[in-house]
């Protein structure tokens, strides 16, 4: 018998309700992948979870092993579900092997006794939040179409009150892209929120599809798939994105560097250090796989769709379609398909093209596989670029990176200085290459 191929380190997202969710977020796509399963249940069954667990502990070749849940909406499945997930880690992880829990849910069927199983088995718990009452509200919504706000706050507080890690994950889109110092302050200083995600908000649309994605993706809908050259009316705008980033670091570099962590500024020190470690801007992907309730494995989250599909592990090993040759290929083509203009760039070594979803764009000479979102990232890894290269230095020399704090402070003194001495009509001090009066002079 040939051993089964060891594939390097891989990050796999079980969803044990599939697309099923009791909320009916207008731009949750993934809420129309219950067309894949027609007549299904969409609940993992015991067989299921069993196969999971055990073949996820056999196929980590590292010290670390992640048990990830997410849907959909993954406590439909109910907390004995989860409970007997622990028990079957338990029986068949490997000795010395560290487990990480974590699960990701919108918050709204969260309690004490959830949240006291959380803080007793170390979950992280990612919350679903897009900023203050208002702004949440606008795409959040129950199946009657009220907003979740409130008892997404209540699931919170019940994280809080039995100290849960948590993080948030808030969704930036065309109606919260605007307010981007409203959102941040309101999770730093209402919730008191210290870990933070911002995940863009981009739905491909076609001719076909325009009229579904203008309506959500509630019943009825069709499948979405990564088809289409344009964006949803609902997705952020390139440059807007790029703005609500820029205002966000602006606040944060200048005083919350090491007590509020923002997954992008890790990630963009990490790979101003060679240390990628999220897919969307590393050099190739393919080491973030879904699996769905009945077992099918499939490439990517975002790409839940048919021609994705490597197969399912109650017929093929998970390592073996892990390690495929389809799936290594995947990943490279992140790489492989980059146009000359990303190639070029003076920020590649940040972006590096963004994740494959959303190249949908042209360059202007003609070259397709843009980035939609390529103006918003030039923009944000260009004003970010110094600080991070001070913070980067900061590392290397064994140093605190919240030193950076004192350095903007320094150079911001500097630049209010030279623009006190500058006429309203000159060139701003500060590079831009508008009139003092337009930049840093105004009003």
């Amino acid at each position: 018998m040939n051993a089964s191929p060891t594939p390097r380190p891989f990050h796999l997202l079980a969803k044990p309700t599939g697309a099923a969710c009791n909320l009916d977020c207008s731009y949750c796509f993934f809420l129309s992948k219950s067309q894949l399963y027609p007549g299904s249940r969409l609940r993992m069954d015991e067989a299921g979870l069993e196969a999971y667990i055990r073949q996820l502990m056999e196929a980590h070749p590292g010290p670390e092993v992640a048990v990830a849940w997410q849907g959909g909406e993954p406590t439909l499945m109910g907390l004995p579900f989860f409970r007997r997930a622990v028990e079957l880690v338990a029986q068949h992880r490997r000795p010395g092997v560290d487990i990480q829990y974590t699960i990701q849910t919108n918050g709204t069927r969260l309690d004490d006794e959830w949240a006291r199983f959380f803080k007793d088995k170390e979950f992280l718990v990612g919350l679903s939040v897009d900023g203050p009452h208002g702004l949440h509200d606008q795409h959040r919504h129950t199946k009657g179409g009220g907003g979740s706000f409130d008892q997404v706050l209540a699931g919170w507080e019940a994280l809080q009150k039995h100290d849960v890690a948590t993080n948030i994950l808030c969704t930036v889109h065309a109606d919260n892209g605007d307010h981007p110092l409203d959102v941040y302050r309101f999770f730093r200083d209402e919730l008191g929120a210290r870990h933070l995600q911002f995940i863009p908000v981009v739905e491909r649309e076609t001719d076909e599809t325009a009229g579904q994605s203008a309506g959500g993706w509630g019943e009825p809908r069709a499948l979405y798939v990564q088809a289409g050259d344009r964006a949803a009316a609902r997705s952020v705008g390139p440059a807007q994105y790029g703005a609500f980033m820029n205002a966000i670091w602006d606040e944060w570099v200048r005083r919350d560097v090491g007590t509020v962590f923002v997954q992008a500024f890790d990630v963009a020190l990490g790979n101003r250090l060679g240390r990628y470690a999220l897919c969307v801007h590393a050099p190739t992907c393919g080491d973030a796989l879904v699996l769905e309730h009945n077992g099918d494995l499939y490439s990517c989250d975002h790409y839940v769709e048919p021609d994705y599909r490597l197969g399912n592990i109650h017929e093929t090993p998970l390592v073996e379609l892990v390690a495929s040759p389809r799936q290594r290929q995947f990943g490279q083509d992140k790489q492989d398909t980059l146009p000359q203009m990303c190639r070029d760039c003076d920020v590649l070594h940040q972006c590096h093209g963004g994740c494959p979803k959303d190249r949908f764009a042209t360059t202007p000479d003609g070259e397709p596989g843009l980035n939609y979102l390529c103006e918003g990232y030039r923009a944000f890894f260009r004003h970010i670029g110094p600080a991070v290269d001070y913070m980067a230095g900061e590392l290397l020399a064994r140093r605190p990176p919240a030193a950076v704090m004192g350095e903007m402070a320094r150079r911001d003194g500097v630049l209010q200085a030279a623009v006190a001495g500058a006429g309203r009509n000159d060139p701003c001090p500060c590079g831009s290459g508008r009139k003092v009066k337009h930049c840093h002079g105004a009003a």
